[in-house]
């Protein structure tokens, strides 16, 4: 399976180590034409209005958009890609893809100084808490009827998926817990097979 990663801003590399060590191979996306043999994308962390006029100025949102919305295609935002999948955003709003029904709330905790990391139960990966690394973090301040919460941190959704759509709050790609990217990859494993069937 190829898992693209969107290549122009945030932890491209350890994100690309991840999912190779979960059995994907990883590539890089900064052009629509990349997108073509595909069969999933994360949306890395970094600065969501930054990478929102940089995935414009390099003709990405309308392609990606299309791609989602014609045939399967799983896609993972982290962080700043929480904000680029969101249908809504609380004040100021960034040009995004609009594609998950969720509405985001940017740095809800606080500035760069005030990240942290925690043990944070996410049932459907088992029993043991996943080590979560917050920076300059989201959450998600209401949810469509479609949407599903996997974590919550202080009564505040921070991961959650609808279909083919996974988001959190957190930094997965820094912790060496490789839970998550196994999780989404079987998410396009399936959708994979979907489409084949």
């Amino acid at each position: 399976m190829r898992v693209g990663v969107l290549a122009i801003q945030g932890n491209v590399r350890e994100h690309k180590r991840h999912l190779a060590r979960v059995g994907a191979e990883p590539v890089e996306v900064r052009r629509p034409s990349e997108l073509s043999d595909l069969d999933g994308l994360i949306l890395p962390g970094g600065e969501s209005t930054t990478m929102s006029l940089l995935m414009e100025e390099y003709g990405l949102l309308q392609p990606l958009r299309e791609r989602a919305q014609s045939r399967p295609f799983p896609i993972y935002g982290t962080c700043a890609g929480l904000i680029l999948l969101a249908t809504e955003v609380v004040g100021l709003s960034p040009a995004r893809l609009g594609l998950m029904d969720i509405v985001a709330d940017r740095n809800a905790y606080g500035r760069q100084v005030a990240s942290f990391e925690m043990s944070l139960p996410i049932p459907v990966l088992g029993p043991d808490p996943f080590p979560a690394v917050f920076i300059r973090a989201p959450k998600i301040a209401r949810m469509g009827a479609g949407v599903v919460a996997l974590a919550t941190y202080q009564g505040d959704v921070v991961m959650a998926e609808q279909g083919q759509y996974l988001v959190s709050a957190f930094h997965p790609e820094m912790s060496p817990d490789t839970r998550i990217h196994a999780y989404f990859v079987e998410k396009v494993r399936k959708a994979r097979q979907a489409e084949g069937s």
